[in-house]
């Protein structure tokens, strides 16, 4: 359909509010204009903040919901033809939904139009127009926008006349996805079979269709909580460890047969002049090592910048790709050849080199990057993927600063203290047995993006048991070559195992033995006992091929629909009247989990946090938990509109939506909150922090005050 002009006008009380946040980034406004005789061009355009996109009519309805037109009353009017669509528009596979897309970035408007032909000018048409946008970060559940056209007689317009239609306010958007790191595919959980949600507001106030969800209660005691639980501790940046985790990497080139030997023959080119001139041309050295690879970080964060990026973290074309590089990568560390930049590059380097001063200095560090890049550029090219998927556009400046920083490091010190050149150990064949034990982890690490890829294009080949069998068999394999049973093109007969070799192969024998222990059963989540230095790496635990899900009790079921099993096997309640109803009768507190589909931070929380089995086991028997999915597109029986928050309730997501909103002042997921039976908020609500023990600190400090107000009879 052909685009209206409508100018959205969210709710500027709810926006400015210390709670929370409404966020609206996506501005329609509607015309019709007049072509000739009975035909005119509706046109729908959206004018997109920066680094947001909305998604074309003509997308999967398997992943994000596409933007849909919806006429309510159109007797007068006659479609002709087909929408056509217009703007800054991009196809690929998506990275949360597994499916492939198209949707309008922020670049140009977009535009949808559509050619109508009036029969009767006196009848208005009128419906409202559906559409979703997320933002590299975040997904916003379906907002609705409602339209009224009416269509002059042709005898009083010319063609080529806009006619601007009646505007009205649309839902705010709320936040319902964080894209920081991968989870289980959206495509998959939008498929799974949900049990029927009742539509039955109880307890809200209603009015025709006219709807309050309003709880006094709730909103009140969310402002002021009845005890004096700490507030949530905030995220900590992770700015630190991608730092160190370059400067290992850095550590690892310089063992390596490229780099290691380069050390005695450029020190000693350091001190043939006086000591003081060595040391400062070995500084100067290692500056410009540094400043070779930091601004190489830096063209890279510039040039790909945040979007691309976080792209990179999901993308399952860029993960395939990752993987098939670090395969290569790993089979030139195994001595099959060797990957080298052009002879011509190094070639013209060393020449400038030979200039001296400053500037020579400066080409002999960037000769040493050139030469050394079949050792360094496989551990470069893992640090710098590594750090870019992990949604952060600083993440390839600092693991190349760390990774620099460690390289020219022993070139300054030897520099300024020749005579430690005595203590380092002599190049030798344990150079190239450092290069195939890299090459067996960049093999490992290979999977892992292939991992990525089959989640979410939902291929279904690399679950988590063929995942760990890999695994398994790769650090086996490294354990075999360390111990001398395997051997490359360019080892040495293992004579005698040394004792450092032989510590490392007890390591990779250790980690085959404790790789394998992921797949024992954990007998409460009765799902694999997922490992903890696996996560983020592996698959996620349900995603496997021969588990199955266990069913809730039916005697409960059978009363509440809505009751259901949610992650690692936890009850819950899917309806939040009808998950309160069911506290007053156990007498048990709730906890309100707003939640949705595709919020990758919700299945974060999920999968690493409520795992544990302290806090698994007091969702399950101590609360009663109520998660509300706000992206829920299950239509309801009747239409309401919400005159607080002035949300359009047409499905179970706007139901929640609007019920978070009125109650909570915030849009923001996940958000868990505890409230007692009769609807009083214990503590401050919780959003996503990555902190197991500060989550179970939440849950007892509510637990502990929920049975102090239950003991003295109300709320204190």
């Amino acid at each position: 359909m052909k685009p209206f002009i409508f100018i959205i006008t969210i709710l500027v009380g709810l926006a400015g509010t210390a709670y929370g946040q409404i966020f609206k980034p996506v501005k329609w406004k509607f015309e019709s204009e007049h072509v000739s005789g009975d035909e005119y061009i509706l046109k729908y355009t959206a004018t997109i903040d920066k680094g947001w996109t909305v998604y074309s009519q003509y997308t999967s309805d398997e992943g994000p919901v596409p933007t849909s037109i919806n006429y309510e009353k159109a007797e007068g009017a006659k479609m002709v033809g087909k929408a056509n669509e217009s703007g800054a528009r991009k196809e690929g596979m998506d990275a949360y939904f597994g499916v492939n897309v198209i949707k309008f970035t922020s670049d140009k408007p977009f535009v949808i139009t559509q050619k109508v032909k009036v029969t009767d000018p006196s009848k208005p048409l009128t419906g409202y127009l559906t559409f979703m946008a997320c933002d590299h970060e975040k997904c916003l559940p379906p907002s609705d926008v409602d339209f009224s056209f009416s269509f002059p007689a042709a005898s009083k317009t010319t063609p080529g006349t806009t006619i601007k239609a009646t505007e009205k306010e649309s839902t705010p958007a709320v936040v319902v996805k964080d894209a920081e790191t991968a989870s289980v595919p959206a495509k998959e959980i939008v498929k799974e079979t949900l049990t029927t949600i009742s539509s039955e507001f109880v307890g809200a106030k209603i009015s025709g269709t006219t709807i309050d969800q309003k709880i006094a209660s709730l909103n009140e005691t969310y402002k002021n909580p009845i005890s004096n639980c700490s507030a949530p501790e905030k995220k900590k940046e992770g700015w630190f460890s991608t730092f160190v985790f370059g400067f290992i990497g850095g550590l690892l080139a310089l063992l390596t047969p490229c780099v290691f030997p380069m050390l005695p023959i450029t020190i000693s080119f350091f001190t043939k002049d006086t000591k003081r001139k060595g040391w400062v041309n070995g500084l100067i050295y290692g500056l410009s090592i540094i400043i070779i690879y930091v601004v190489i970080g830096l063209l890279i964060s510039k040039l790909l910048g945040p979007q691309a990026l976080n792209n990179l973290s999901t993308n399952w074309i860029a993960n395939t790709l990752f993987f098939l590089i670090f395969v290569a990568f790993a089979i030139s560390f195994f001595g099959y050849y060797e990957i080298t930049l052009p002879s011509s590059w190094s070639t013209g380097s060393d020449r400038l080199a030979d200039q001296g001063g400053i500037l020579g200095i400066f080409f002999m560090a960037f000769t040493l990057a050139l030469v050394s890049f079949s050792c360094t550029g496989p551990i470069i090219g893992t640090a710098i993927v590594q750090a870019a998927t992990n949604n952060d556009n600083l993440g390839p400046f600092l693991v190349m600063l760390g990774f620099s920083t460690a390289l020219a490091l022993p070139f300054g010190l030897f520099a300024a203290f020749p005579a430690w050149l005595n203590s380092l150990p002599k190049s030798g064949s344990w150079m190239n047995s450092v290069k195939v034990v890299l090459g067996f982890l960049e093999l490992a690490l290979a999977f892992k993006f292939l991992s990525v890829a089959d989640m979410t294009s939902g291929w279904g080949i690399l679950k988590y048991e063929l995942f760990m069998a890999l695994w398994v068999l790769i650090f086996l394999g490294m354990a075999l070559y360390l111990f001398g049973f395997i051997k490359f093109p360019h080892d040495s007969p293992v004579k005698k195992l040394g004792p450092v070799r032989l510590a490392f192969g007890v390591m990779a024998a250790a980690m085959v033995l404790y790789l394998a222990s992921g797949f024992r059963i954990n007998s409460e989540t009765h799902n694999y006992n997922a490992l903890k230095l696996m996560s983020g790496l592996a698959p996620p635990a349900n995603y496997n091929f021969f588990l199955k899900e266990i069913e809730v009790g039916q005697d409960v079921k059978s009363k509440y629909p809505s009751y259901t099993k949610c992650a690692n096997n936890i009850n819950c309640f899917k309806d939040y009247y009808e998950g309160v109803k069911f506290a007053k009768e156990a007498k048990k507190p709730i906890m309100i989990d707003f939640t949705g589909y595709g919020c990758v931070n919700c299945r974060k929380t999920e999968e690493h946090i409520w795992v544990d089995p302290r806090i698994k086991s007091i969702l399950n028997d101590s609360l009663v938990l109520i998660s509300l999915y706000v992206d829920d597109r299950k239509k309801l029986d009747k239409e309401f509109y919400s005159e607080l928050s002035g949300i359009n309730i047409r499905n179970i997501g706007n139901k929640w939506t609007d019920f978070q909103v009125v109650n909570f002042d915030q849009n923001s997921q996940p958000l868990y909150v505890l409230a007692t039976p009769d609807q009083n908020v214990i503590s401050s609500p919780r959003p996503y922090v990555d902190n197991v023990e500060g989550y179970l600190d939440f849950l007892r400090c509510g637990l502990d005050h929920a049975r102090k107000v239950s003991s003295s009879g109300g709320a204190n």
